[in-house]
């Protein structure tokens, strides 16, 4: 047997044993991708094969949080695809401005770059003080980051100019503050923003949100955890809420996705039928 097929083997056994021992289920993730990361952690922890990672996952309860961090794919970056944010500043925020209070979920938010951002543009619109984000992940070495709010000072040129591209309207350092080789954002922003752990794949309704923003998530699923997830979302948002994917995701391969209606194709913004709760 080649060895690829043994690690496919290995793979799959991986998979089961880490919903049985911890009940995390990734048997809708993308095959091809969840293969590549199993072989990462593998090679990370020092593991000599899929199966020694298997076993010591299942006899050493504290290597789990390594095992879930190297799974999670947290690869983002403040006012990532600014055009998307601009698009939120200008289309949905003024919506959103009707409402006395705003709930606002922000889904498989890895590190915090997108809950930080969405926090200075709502800030700038005048509507922060009104609002609530649920900023949730599956991983909480993620979830414990994203608090910190700290990021490498080498990406604050990147984050800036996409800061003005997204229609800033002051300057980013107004936000942060430098030390040694890390930016850390500014303790305000994190006022109204609850950070929790949940999990897309087998965890509920956690909110009900006017804005759902989970961005450069579903491409890591299979087709029908994708529709699981649309339908998760929908039952989640209120009459007419928005829903905002990342510019490589779509909705109009899922039944779930005939539940919206576009907003701004481009920018990946839907909103829910009126029809639907």
């Amino acid at each position: 047997m080649a060895r690829t097929d043994i690690e496919d083997i290995e793979v799959e056994l991986f998979q089961r044993a880490l919903l049985a021992r911890h009940g995390y289920d990734f048997g809708g993730y993308a095959p091809a991708s969840f293969r590549r990361r199993v072989l990462n952690l593998a090679s990370s922890l020092g593991c000599g094969s899929v199966g020694e990672l298997t076993s010591r996952m299942l006899r050493e309860d504290a290597l789990l949080p390594n095992v879930i961090a190297g799974l999670s794919v947290p690869v983002s970056e403040m006012f990532r695809n600014p055009s998307t944010f601009r698009a939120l500043r200008t289309e949905v925020f003024p919506i959103l401005g009707s409402y006395p209070l705003i709930n606002i979920w922000q889904a498989g938010c890895a590190f915090g770059q997108e809950v930080y951002s969405l926090a200075i543009l709502l800030e700038e619109a005048g509507l922060y003080d009104r609002c609530q984000i649920y900023a949730t992940d599956f991983s909480d070495a993620a979830l414990a980051r994203a608090q910190e709010g700290i990021f490498p000072a080498r990406d604050a040129r990147q984050y800036s100019e996409n800061y003005l591209a997204a229609g800033g309207k002051r300057s980013l350092s107004d936000y942060c503050h430098a030390r040694y080789d890390f930016m850390k954002l500014d303790d305000r922003l994190r006022r109204n923003v609850t950070f929790a752990n949940h999990n897309l794949v087998c965890d509920g309704v956690f909110c009900e949100a006017h804005l759902i923003l989970c961005r450069n998530v579903l491409i890591y699923f299979s087709d029908a955890l994708q529709d699981h997830v649309l339908a998760l979302f929908r039952d989640s948002l209120v009459r007419n809420g928005f829903l905002c994917l990342g510019n490589r995701e779509n909705i109009d391969f899922a039944p779930a996705g005939r539940d919206f209606a576009a907003v701004d194709a481009a920018a990946r913004i839907f909103r829910k039928n009126a029809g639907n709760g």
